[in-house]
């Protein structure tokens, strides 16, 4: 049988610990037999939740065995990863254990080496400590999952399940994911990535750069058909100027991050208001509902449709 260890350390983040547990332990094969095998491993004795004392039945003898490690995240993710972890999953890496973190737990797997060179994901609030920390990562903070065989990362705990369902479609086939899925009552596949949950009720604007009045101006102003040479003039900056401190602060140009305002405002429309698709576009400056959902699709994951219908208040705007 498949025996999955999902690791246990101090400060551990209770949810993200329960998903795989939950997961793999309530999945069965066609014939009723149990998919999976999971132990809760710790690497001392006892492990302080914050919340709780959680005293792990098994330790790092049962890592060595596992078929599967799975590293719950910690709530601190500037906390050192002791040597002993970092040895125990290099070595694990080493026989050929499929590795998988959910949410902060990728701070643990790229201390142990286990990310570099490749891509990964986190919790979209952490994602920009993770690429700071660790550049030698590709990290993506829009997907839900991220898989490179032996190695997988997640987003949140809840993507953590999304990360678990995944695992057992490739370890078992379709049929048996969706049971799981079935029975843990949530989706087989998700429609979007993370980028549809991050806020975005303040301008994106980087506090205290030099750009931000400017940027905040082209908030306030993404509607207008705005060009280059509108957003030069009113930084009093040439475009080549103009390009450089974008490119500077904040890794793009000044018309990419314009379209992302236009989405990011889109959103707040699509969960405030019962506006029609085709109005809300105008209102953020597409010039066509199709380019505006073109691009929505592109930098959410998902369609308008589709966005409004998981994230619309109870009471919209008309």
């Amino acid at each position: 049988m498949h025996t999955v260890a999902v690791l246990a350390l101090d400060q551990v983040v209770a949810s993200d610990l329960a998903a795989p547990v939950d997961i793999f332990g309530h999945s069965r094969l066609p014939d009723g037999r149990a998919a999976y095998r999971v132990r809760v491993c710790g690497m001392t004795p006892s492990v302080d939740t914050g919340a709780f004392l959680l005293v792990p039945p098994w330790g790092p003898a049962e890592l060595a065995e596992a078929d599967t490690i799975v590293v719950a995240g910690c709530a601190d993710v500037t906390a050192p990863v002791p040597d002993a972890v970092v040895e125990a999953l290099r070595s694990a890496a080493a026989r050929g254990t499929r590795i998988a973190s959910i949410c902060s737990g990728a701070f643990i797997l790229a201390a142990a080496g286990l990310l570099d060179g490749g891509r990964a994901t986190t919790h979209w609030r952490a994602a920009a400590e993770l690429a700071a920390r660790y550049p030698a990562i590709d990290v993506d903070p829009d997907v839900l999952y991220v898989d490179n065989g032996a190695v997988l990362t997640s987003a949140g705990a809840a993507a953590g399940i999304d990360l678990c369902l995944h695992m057992i479609r490739r370890d078992y086939g379709s049929a048996v994911a969706a049971d799981s899925a079935r029975n843990a009552v949530v989706p087989l596949e998700r429609e979007g990535g993370q980028a549809q949950f991050i806020v975005h009720d303040q301008p994106p604007a980087p506090r205290g750069c030099a750009l931000e009045p400017v940027m905040r101006w082209m908030w306030d102003n993404c509607a207008a058909e705005l060009t280059l040479d509108d957003i030069a003039a009113h930084a009093g900056m040439s475009t080549r100027t103009l390009n450089r401190h974008f490119r500077e602060q904040t890794g793009t140009t000044p018309l990419q991050w314009l379209l992302r305002t236009r989405i990011r405002q889109a959103q707040q429309l699509l969960e405030s208001t019962a506006h029609p698709i085709e109005r809300i576009a105008g209102q953020v400056g597409f010039g066509s509902p199709t380019a505006f959902r073109d691009r929505f699709r592109r930098v959410v994951g998902t369609s308008p449709h589709s966005y409004r219908r998981a994230f619309r208040s109870g009471v919209a705007q008309t």
